[in-house]
């Protein structure tokens, strides 16, 4: 055989063994699993690293990605029980646990997520009136993963996560919910402002009623003070009698008519007929001081008693009129 022959005959079989070699060495990457067919047929897979086949006999099927996958869930609009219009839309966590299922179980598995996930979004929120729908996202949420979970084990997913992440009203219903949040919160602000000026009026009428015992209660001791010296001042002028009380009529008497003439505005001040009594009797209660005890008679003027000795310098006490005081 020729030189170019041998050398053409082994640059066939070379090739022929890069090619055989390139067909039964696979390398799989970390967070991937292959599936080998045999003839079309599975037969196992492929872990990540480096794996061997039969070459022109075993051949990759799919390609499975078995890392977490988040997938979208596109926006859709729902009716909701009390035939309200909404729209949502939300996002779905899985992960393939049997990566033969996953493969031959579903044609497509990210459009059968898809399509089932929006299927029972409209049937749970379709179970549900609007104010639900709107407050109760981990109750839809946790209905959703409870569906879809169960529904994809025969095409060995799990599915980890399904979170609603928009429910939005049409315009019409945002502006009336506004305007019903508005009234409630100034239903409130009224409520408020009446519980205050409740409360108001009612420290007012106990801080009234408080008052009132305050000053009834002063009143009290007051006229227990007044009471106490009233006695007082009888147990004092008891040993006098009648003539020591008739005193101290006097000195009020003479105090007031002193505060009144004292008066800087007052410029007429007029003498009542009794004064010229009136400083007759101090004239006498004066003289009832000085004299000795038990020495003392009835008098006639204001009742006071004449000194001892009767009338003279010494002993004579000015009568009303303003001469000496004759006992007759």
């Amino acid at each position: 055989m020729p030189v170019s022959g041998t050398i053409i005959v082994f640059a066939v079989i070379l090739i022929l063994a890069l090619v055989t070699a390139a067909k039964g060495i696979r390398t799989v990457s970390q967070g991937e699993v292959w599936t080998v067919e045999r003839f079309g047929r599975f037969t196992h897979l492929l872990q990540p690293g480096l794996n061997f086949i039969i070459p022109y006999v075993d051949t990759v099927g799919q390609r499975m990605n078995v890392q977490e996958v988040v997938l979208d869930i596109p926006e859709q609009s729902v009716i909701t029980r009390d035939n309200a219009t909404v729209t949502v839309d939300g996002i779905v966590y899985f992960r393939v646990m049997d990566p033969a299922k996953a493969a031959y179980q579903v044609q497509d598995l990210r459009g059968a997520l898809t399509a089932l996930a929006m299927t029972n979004i409209r049937a749970v929120i379709g179970e549900m009136d609007l104010d639900q729908t709107l407050s109760s996202r981990e109750r839809i949420n946790s209905a959703l993963l409870a569906i879809l979970d169960g529904a994809t084990d025969p095409w060995g997913v799990k599915v980890n996560r399904v979170e609603i992440r928009k429910i939005e009203p049409p315009e019409n219903l945002i502006r009336a919910m506004n305007l019903q949040m508005t009234a409630e919160r100034e239903r409130r602000a009224t409520v408020v402002r009446a519980e205050g000026a409740k409360t108001a009026l009612v420290l007012e009428a106990e801080g009234r009623r408080e008052a009132a015992f305050r000053d009834a209660e002063a009143r009290e001791r007051m006229a227990q003070a007044e009471a106490a010296a009233t006695r007082m001042v009888a147990e004092a002028a008891s040993g006098a009698g009648g003539d020591a009380l008739r005193y101290f009529v006097a000195e009020k008497y003479v105090a007031a008519f002193q505060a009144m003439a004292s008066n800087p505005s007052s410029r007429l001040v007029v003498v009542p007929m009794e004064a010229a009594s009136l400083a007759g009797g101090v004239t006498a209660a004066l003289e009832l001081l000085r004299a000795p005890q038990g020495t003392v008679a009835g008098a006639a003027t204001m009742g006071f008693p004449p000194p001892a000795g009767g009338a003279g310098p010494a002993g004579s006490v000015p009568r009303a009129g303003g001469g000496p005081w004759n006992p007759g």
